[in-house]
């Protein structure tokens, strides 16, 4: 995802600013590294699954192990384990 910035610079002309956010899947993510869940991709009802567990938009997680292709995440205050599919889905 690109962002652009438009910025009233000091002499009257507008500067351009380019950040680069990185995304990725949560499957992809370090373990003990903690991030913010930026989407959450999939069906509607995978959707609606992953959000019953906690998994929405804002939300701090971060990867605890992984454990023969699943793994454990810690999502708010509870430890939760999902397959590697479904961590494929939160893209943090």
């Amino acid at each position: 995802m690109l962002i652009l910035v438009l910025t009233n610079g000091v002499s009257g002309h507008f500067d351009i600013l380019l950040a680069k956010e990185n995304l990725m899947p949560l499957s992809m993510a370090g373990l003990g590294e903690q991030f913010l869940i930026k989407k959450i991709n999939g069906k509607e009802e995978v959707r609606r699954f992953l959000e019953n567990l906690g998994f929405v938009s804002g939300a701090q997680v971060s990867l605890v192990s992984e454990i023969s292709g699943n793994v454990i995440v810690q999502i708010k205050e509870s430890r939760v384990a999902i397959s590697r599919e479904m961590a494929q889905k939160i893209i943090v």
